[in-house]
């Protein structure tokens, strides 16, 4: 099951960040939301009620199974869509290989020419870049 499903039989659910919600818990007289609901990079479902019920009542009530909670095995091979490295390394390295394509470029629009040594750097620097723009959109 996906979590947008879940998230369809349950009541008052408001988003709280990316992946995580609140709502009410079904499993018991829930008069403000207190049932979290989390949707890991992996696309597992944690459900963990503030409350004190069980993941199995919440489910019960939810007309779910623990299965439900996990992803469908046979997508077992999908990469996870959130990047583990944080954005602001990802910004670092892009910003510093950028400096690398730029001062490439004003020495060859000063020479016209690169010597090998820089070659390699520029390619290195442009490889850099290509695979954070990949890690990021996978």
């Amino acid at each position: 099951m996906n979590t947008n499903a879940m998230l369809d039989r349950l009541e008052k659910v408001k988003q709280t960040g990316p992946g995580r919600w609140m709502a009410a818990c079904p499993a018991h007289g829930d008069k403000s939301p207190s049932l979290s609901i989390r949707e890991t990079e992996d696309g597992r479902i944690l459900l963990y009620d503030f409350a004190g019920c069980d993941t199995a009542s919440i489910l019960v009530a939810l007309g779910l199974s623990l299965s439900d909670l996990f992803p469908d095995k046979r997508d077992h091979h999908v990469k996870p869509t959130h990047s583990r490295i944080p954005a602001r390394d990802l910004f670092a390295l892009i910003d510093h290989e950028s400096l690398i394509v730029l001062l490439a470029a004003s020495d060859f629009l000063r020479t016209r020419t690169i010597d090998d040594e820089n070659m390699a750097r520029l390619t290195t620097a442009v490889r850099r870049i290509g695979k954070a723009r990949d890690y990021v959109s996978a």
